[in-house]
């Protein structure tokens, strides 16, 4: 299949990825992650994925680890991303949009002589991560919007309520998971949510713990 049309079967995704480990970078099916790439290993995976099917696998590493290792250990969800939109700034970077495709789970890693690394992977139980909307009408967008607009009178937030009106629930509900303030763990719990309701839910409940436990002041939603 062409590189520029859209999966329609998880058999049509490539069983290994190279994988970009990110901590608080969440990729999910239909959302952009723009990244600013700059690590020259990075560089050189993005360089790769250009040449053959474009596909990225964003992964968060385990929280406690060594951030100065090139092996972090690594949460086993992630999402396949395509490189959608690519620009050189001149000076050695790239900067990047990479598209939702399918969540994954990683298998093991592959001996390579890449600086970036690369993993087997599966997309099994992820099938419905191919389907746009799927199980929009299970999720309780009242209750959504409205944990929206508590958490944007506590951060004293600015929101553009018609935009949000306007967009279709999948969108909504995986824009802010993407955009939560969350850490490592609570944002894992967004990624590997087996489906639209559950993590509806789980921003939900996130949103009120945060602004139980905090100080009055928020964290900003970006």
């Amino acid at each position: 299949m062409s590189i520029n049309s859209p999966y329609s079967d998880i058999a049509q995704l490539p069983g290994s990825l190279p994988v970009f480990p990110l901590t608080g970078a969440v990729l999910l099916p239909r959302g952009e992650l723009p990244l600013n790439i700059f690590e020259p290993r990075y560089v050189a995976m993005v360089d790769a994925a250009i040449a053959s099917n474009r596909l990225i696998g964003m992964i968060q590493p385990l929280p406690g680890g060594d951030g100065a290792t090139v092996t972090p250990r690594l949460f086993q969800v992630g999402c396949a991303g395509r490189l959608t939109r690519f620009s050189e700034t001149g000076d050695g970077r790239y900067l990047v949009t990479l598209s939702g495709i399918s969540r994954f789970r990683l298998g093991d890693e592959l001996p390579s002589t890449t600086p970036y690394r690369q993993f087997h992977v599966s997309y099994d139980g992820f099938e419905a991560d191919l389907l746009p909307g799927a199980g929009e009408s299970a999720v309780d967008r009242e209750a959504m919007v409205g944990m929206l607009r508590n958490f944007a009178d506590y951060s004293k937030l600015e929101i553009d309520w018609a935009s949000i009106d306007a967009a279709p629930t999948e969108t909504l509900v995986n824009a802010l998971a993407m955009m939560s303030p969350f850490g490592a763990n609570e944002k894992q719990a967004l990624i590997e949510a087996i489906d639209l309701k559950t993590r509806a839910e789980t921003l939900v409940t996130l949103a009120k713990l945060d602004m139980a436990l905090g100080d009055g002041e928020g964290q900003q939603w970006h």
